[in-house]
């Protein structure tokens, strides 16, 4: 069996970072599967979907890294072409991905205690995010 559903989140632009368990968790809980997966998935090419503990000093840490990582800079390509100025947003999303898998067993999600799925939006400016959420399995 199969069941998809959205997520949508308004953004705050680069660096802002939001805790999707308690909505995915619902999905799980609502698709009627007891094992099988969650598929996570970011539709756009600057946002990150993963796992972190997400509390205040990593959700300032990661996007902090990532801009020393990959700066917002003129130089790259995607800025010759487009002059948009989120090239490292690109660049930054690229590295992270745009998707995640959980596990599912006993209609929940497993995932560790300090664990949790978050999005973290790469792009210069804020975004109405859709986050698509596939879960399958019997």
């Amino acid at each position: 069996m199969i069941h998809q559903e959205e997520i949508h989140l308004e953004t705050a632009g680069h660096g802002d970072m939001h805790d999707l368990t308690e909505e995915v968790a619902r999905i799980v809980r609502e698709s009627g599967i007891e094992a099988g997966t969650a598929h996570v998935f970011n539709i756009g090419s600057t946002g990150v979907i993963g796992t972190i503990e997400f509390e205040p000093g990593l959700r300032r840490d990661l996007p902090e890294i990532l801009s020393r990582l990959i700066p917002p800079s003129r130089e790259y390509g995607h800025e010759q072409t487009w002059h948009d100025g989120n090239g490292h947003s690109h660049l930054q999303a690229s590295i992270l991905g745009p998707d995640l898998t959980v596990p599912v067993r006993n209609g929940a999600l497993v995932l560790g205690t300090w664990q949790q799925i978050f999005h973290l939006d790469c792009d210069v400016k804020p975004r109405r995010r859709r986050i698509l959420v596939t879960v399958s399995g019997e």
